[in-house]
């Protein structure tokens, strides 16, 4: 069944695997199959090896910008998500948040804090997640389909456990401030007829902005867990190359993503070797096949995509369309 056939109706597509097994390739070619059929495609690299720019031979930045239009509807906007910019610019945002809520002579030890929290492990996952969280929510009202071209195997599968440890860490902050808040109010009930009148107090308007900003991050997590479990809405697409690492890889990245709530919705191994082009090959096509089988064994109910070796390296607009009728 040809990729897009498979990716019929679906609203997000990952495309994850080994570094080097050609995803952003795949992810950009599949972004042009379906524009080509008149949808409105965002593609999105979350790899810090940004590759859009070189494959597409145009600039791409964290701006949209347009790779493809059709005549009809379709199109192609692509945007790359630098963790290193996301992660400084989330850090400067929640720094001026805090030190807003926070006297002004505390303010240097603020900055100090954020300063050291850009080295800190975790940062750059956390505000990329939020970034792409954000993009992938909000470009649902402007797009028919967002594709995300994924960082490597372990990067991805940690950024997918996140929305869910990060929903879950916002909740358990969520249920201490209301804890705090009872107790608070407690107070100011035996403080009586003194608090009559009075308007907020500093800490009072500190509290409830602390409460608005865990409150929108919850609903961020919260949105972005659904979506990543809603089959019917969200594909993860595996891209391997026949060969024992990457096989091995795929394996397991399957169960990592089972076990963050995403189902895969199909394998592609790229750059299948032809079997009737020499020798050379034709030896590489059958030890190809014995890891493939390793592969469909281990994941029998996952559809399986083969797409051919090419001759020539696929760059410019002209072969990402040679490659996406592969792919319809």
């Amino acid at each position: 069944m040809p990729l897009t056939e498979i990716l019929r109706d679906r609203r997000v597509v990952f495309f994850g695997g080994k570094g080097g097994v050609g995803k952003t390739t795949l992810s950009s070619a599949t972004a042009l199959a379906l524009a080509r059929a008149g949808q409105r495609v965002l593609l999105v690299s979350t790899d810090p090896a940004h590759n859009l720019g070189h494959l597409w031979e145009r600039a791409v930045g964290d701006a949209e910008v347009m790779l493809w239009e059709g005549a009809g509807t379709g199109r192609v906007s692509g945007t790359e998500l630098d963790p290193d910019r996301v992660a400084r610019e989330h850090l400067e945002a929640v720094g001026r948040t805090v030190k807003g809520l926070m006297p002004e002579h505390l303010h240097r030890e603020v900055d100090r804090y954020f300063q050291l929290a850009r080295q800190s492990p975790g940062t750059q996952e956390a505000a990329l997640l939020e970034k792409m969280s954000t993009t992938v929510l909000e470009a649902s009202e402007r797009f028919d389909v967002v594709v995300l071209d994924t960082a490597p195997t372990g990067h991805t599968a940690r950024l997918l456990e996140l929305p869910t440890l990060m929903s879950a860490w916002t909740d358990g902050l969520l249920s201490r401030r209301e804890k705090t808040e009872r107790f608070s109010d407690a107070l100011r009930g035996l403080d009586g007829p003194r608090r009559r009148g009075r308007g907020r107090s500093a800490q009072e308007v500190r509290d409830g902005e602390i409460r608005r900003v865990l409150e929108q991050r919850q609903r961020l997590f919260g949105d972005m867990r659904r979506l990543l479990a809603d089959a019917a809405t969200t594909a993860f697409v595996m891209v391997l190359t026949a060969e024992r690492m990457p096989v091995q890889e795929t394996l397991a990245l399957h169960g990592q993503l089972r076990a963050t709530g995403v189902d895969p919705a199909a394998l592609v191994v790229n750059r299948r070797s032809p079997q009737d082009a020499g020798e050379f090959l034709a030896r590489r096509h059958e030890a190809e096949g014995g890891h493939l089988r390793v592969l469909t064994a281990g994941l029998p109910e996952v559809p399986l995509v083969e797409l051919p070796l090419l001759s020539g390296e696929v760059t410019g607009l002209e072969a990402i369309g040679r490659f996406a009728d592969l792919l319809a």
